[in-house]
């Protein structure tokens, strides 16, 4: 060490320890700053949970959650929601429609539930009921029409991922005969089977859709004679609007493809299921959380499409051949920006009469009271 002139060693060692004491200093600070900034972390994420009004939310189903299918779709919606800060849900599963459903209703509002979610057409006017006796309590339908003051109504457009589904199925197929279980004939369903038949048709123009109603939404095993009832008229493509993987079963079994519904069915027939129509109800029901929470709900009628998320085509198999896949995601993209309408006329009946003149876009309610069959289908709608 060298020293200057006039500097003594103890002084040097006195300023090298005063050095070395700030620079201490200096780390503990910084350490205090940290902590502090994390505590201040802490503090902020606790007065938002303070604020955050705490909500009891009650779901009913119609069928078990473990059906892979309908219940199963919309418990993943509830499952989405509950992760949220301040929300509790619970749901009753395999509640018929009718008077049971109106019993749980009420049990749910009188246990100061703030938004009760019915997930079938039939919950409707039981919802309705229950909904004018509880006016503090924000009741949801789904599928259904009707609205009050505190009840509001919603759905999706499913026919835009039907009419995707029938595009596959139409390339598939090798007898140009398409199969269809479905559930009771309403406009829900006529709907979602004239879109797969239009797909269909599509890319195939000699493709024909045959259709056996079931008259239940879950029952696994007459979904699936269903089923093989098709099969033995020729079918070799499955489709459904039934909330079981009966069907894709049957299909599977006979060795011939499938198209799902609800949700990915492909872990029940991997060897048939093509695809499926899939419902994403998680963001909706966030969306309605934060109304009911914000003040801002209003009972009005929702029917979200494809460029909302809530409704979808699940990934296609590797069965699809890629020119198909890739035809099917151009016109994915055209509904999905707008630029296509799945029933844009000129669209005929059954009897082949117009009923959506050429160049028109039928308004909603024109869909919602959908009550027909499109030519290529056959098959009453009774």
């Amino acid at each position: 060490m060298i020293l200057s002139c006039g500097e003594k060693p103890e002084d040097t060692a006195a300023l090298e320890q005063l050095k070395q004491e700030n620079a201490s200093l200096q780390e503990q600070i910084a350490s205090l700053q940290k902590e502090n900034d994390e505590l201040k972390k802490q503090l902020d994420e606790l007065m938002k949970k303070a604020e955050v009004k705490e909500l009891q939310v009650g779901f009913i189903y119609v069928s078990p959650v473990g059906d892979a299918g309908w219940s199963y779709a919309h418990d993943q919606g509830r499952l989405f929601i509950d992760k949220l800060d301040g929300v509790t849900t619970s749901y009753v599963e395999a509640v018929p429609e009718g008077p049971d459903s109106e019993r749980v209703m009420l049990n749910m509002a009188r246990k100061n539930y703030d938004l009760i979610f019915a997930t079938s057409f039939g919950y409707m006017d039981p919802m309705l009921k229950v909904a004018q006796k509880f006016p503090n309590t924000i009741f949801m339908h789904c599928s259904g029409f009707k609205t009050a003051a505190n009840m509001g109504n919603y759905f999706g457009r499913m026919y835009q991922a039907r009419y995707l589904s029938g595009m596959v199925a139409g390339a598939m197929t090798k007898s140009n005969t398409l199969g269809y279980v479905a559930a009771f004939p309403i406009p829900e369903v006529i709907r979602g089977i004239n879109a797969f038949t239009l797909g269909a048709q599509a890319v195939n123009p000699d493709a024909q859709v045959r259709v056996v109603w079931t008259k239940t939404w879950y029952d696994p095993a007459t979904e699936k004679e269903a089923a093989k009832s098709l099969l033995d008229v020729g079918a070799d493509v499955i489709a459904q609007h039934q909330d079981s993987p009966g069907p894709q079963e049957a299909a599977q079994e006979k060795g011939v493809y499938s198209i799902g519904y609800n949700s990915d069915m492909s872990a029940f027939a991997p060897k048939s299921h093509l695809c499926a129509p899939v419902w994403n109800w998680g963001p909706y029901y966030k969306e309605v959380v934060d109304a009911v929470r914000n003040g801002t709900f209003e009972p009005k009628p929702v029917w979200y499409g494809m460029e909302h998320g809530i409704v979808d085509l699940s990934p296609m198999s590797d069965m699809v051949p890629g020119d198909v896949q890739k035809a099917v995601l151009a016109k994915k993209e055209a509904i999905t920006s707008g630029q296509m309408q799945v029933f844009m006329g000129p669209v005929k009946d059954q009897t082949g009469a117009v009923r959506i003149p050429d160049g028109k876009i039928p308004e909603d309610g024109e869909l919602l009271g959908m009550d027909y069959f499109v030519q290529g289908v056959i098959g009453t709608t009774e």
